[in-house]
């Protein structure tokens, strides 16, 4: 089972860290990723981290401010976000999948046969 939580209500340019607690599953044997949906629009990949924790790729509209990070001894993965903007507003979902390679960064929702049930973030202008 995968939990974000995190979400919430900021102003354009300001910071969020958005959490992802695994239960029941060791985090370190999946690679893990971030996804958001925006109403109207299809689920996009934000971020992802390789099951190895060595590897991270992330979307060309959030490269630089958001950063996708691991703690195994949490068993959690966290998505730091700044300088949001309200384009950033969505419903974030927390995803893990095994791949065969350690070091593969999965970006396609396909890809990912677990998932959360989201947290809400909204960015005011």
């Amino acid at each position: 089972k995968l939990v974000e939580s995190g979400g919430g209500l900021m102003p354009a340019g300001g910071s969020l860290r958005l959490s992802c607690a695994a239960s029941g599953r060791t985090i370190s044997n999946y690679a893990t990723g971030w996804f958001r949906q925006a109403p109207g629009k299809e689920r996009e990949f934000v971020s992802a981290i390789s099951r190895s924790g060595g590897n991270t790729n992330a979307a060309s509209s959030v490269k630089g401010r958001f950063t996708i990070s691991r703690d195994n001894a949490k068993n959690t993965v966290y998505l730091q976000m700044n300088t949001l903007e309200p384009e950033d507003t969505a419903v974030y979902y927390c995803a893990a999948t095994m791949p065969g390679s350690s070091t593969v960064v999965p970006t396609r929702p396909s890809t990912y046969t677990y998932w959360g049930q989201g947290t809400q973030v909204t960015v005011s202008s």
